[in-house]
């Protein structure tokens, strides 16, 4: 766990170091820079199941040396890049990313038993939560202090450290008791594939939406009242609430289904809007929402370890990947959209009605599929 909080820093300063150099290095507006992470983001959501699926057939090895050599690559070439050739790279690059968030959970899938996996998987978040607050603040203060060509070439440098240490390392990706069931015939993507694990990715999709809204439209309410200064602070109030969260869902005997949660964490944003300055205030209506952040995760990966067969678990825990990004490239425009037609208010309600339409679909395909299911069940029964 200590080495993939490691490995996930230089993956939260991507994004933001990556938006400072194209700003301040190359002169171009913010929009190019959004389009170079989107981008990377679409590169990485197609690449994850890719990735898991090479992991579950070929082992870890190969695949983390194959993309911690191209993340280094790219990251140590990214400052000398024209515009034109770092857009044109994002894409691949973004696909050959090391996946660290999927074989992190992989590994605490295959070391921690079922009966201690959510209080894992919960720790597991937390980590994403600590790294969040140390990558992209080391990414700035590195791009602002000395150079965005700096900060890039060392987030390139820490991806070979991870990749070296992941090889040297070499962690299960399946428990003692999987090896052999995973070594037989692949099981085809329709057996497994289920109205449930769809319904589970779907919900995870609309939980991102959620909060990448949220942050957005707290952004924005900072803003409108002049105290967009103290952003970092209230993102730290955020984070520490989904911390407490974590925590506390972790440490119970029994905890609330991956949908409880996502619609505690959706419909708890919505009321935000009314309290929004001074940010205090602001920071104080959004730990509600925040507490159910980690848990709302971290059910997710529970949900998923249970419902994918361990062979092609890689592959699954991908798709989880794929949904989060997802969610993320889906929350971003529309509640940007809303925000810039209306106020950050109304942007809090969007990021809420938003995740609950998601996770609405999900619901309904979960219902449509165990009705399905169960007709099959009675026709078998009558023959």
């Amino acid at each position: 766990m200590l080495l993939m909080f490691f490995a996930r820093v230089p993956m939260t300063a991507m994004g933001i170091t990556l938006t400072l150099h194209v700003v301040s290095a190359l002169g171009h507006g913010y929009g190019a820079a959004g389009l170079v992470g989107t981008m990377t983001m679409a590169g990485s959501a197609l690449g994850a199941p890719l990735l898991g699926r090479m992991i579950d057939r070929h082992g870890l090895r190969p695949v983390v040396a194959a993309c911690a050599l191209v993340s280094c690559t790219y990251w140590v070439s990214t400052p000398h890049l024209p515009y034109l050739a770092l857009l044109v790279a994002a894409f691949p690059a973004g696909m050959l990313a090391v996946p660290a968030g999927s074989i992190a959970r992989q590994i605490l899938t295959a070391l921690v038993p079922p009966e201690r996996r959510r209080a894992a998987f919960s720790m597991d978040t937390i980590s994403v939560e600590v790294s969040f607050m140390i990558g992209p603040a080391a990414g700035i203060a590195l791009a602002t202090q000395l150079s965005s060509g700096l900060a890039l070439t060392c987030i390139g440098a820490a991806f070979a450290l991870v990749g070296i240490a992941l090889y040297a390392m070499n962690p299960p990706i399946r428990a003692t008791s999987e090896v052999q069931a995973a070594t037989g015939v692949r099981p085809p993507i329709r057996s497994w594939l289920s109205g449930r694990l769809v319904a589970t990715l779907l919900i995870a999709c609309g939980a991102l939406f959620v909060l990448i809204g949220t942050e957005l439209a707290a952004l924005a309410a900072l803003r409108e009242s002049g105290e967009v200064q103290l952003t970092g602070l209230v993102i730290a109030v955020m984070c520490a609430a989904s911390l407490v969260g974590g925590l506390v869902h972790g440490a119970a005997r029994r905890s609330l289904s991956q949908l409880t949660l996502m619609v505690l964490l959706a419909v708890l944003v919505l009321p935000v809007g009314l309290f929004d300055e001074p940010w205090w205030l602001l920071a104080l209506v959004l730990i509600p929402t925040n507490l159910a952040c980690a848990p709302t995760l971290a059910a997710t990966t529970e949900s998923v370890s249970v419902l994918a067969p361990a062979a092609v678990r890689g592959e699954a825990m991908g798709m989880q990947d794929s949904a989060t990004r997802l969610g993320i490239a889906l929350g971003n425009p529309t509640v940007g959209f809303v925000i810039d037609h209306s106020s950050a208010a109304v942007g809090f309600v969007a990021a809420g009605v938003g995740g609950l339409l998601l996770a609405g679909c999900g619901v309904l395909l979960q219902r449509g599929a165990a009705t399905g299911k169960a007709v099959a069940v009675a026709a078998t029964v009558r023959k």
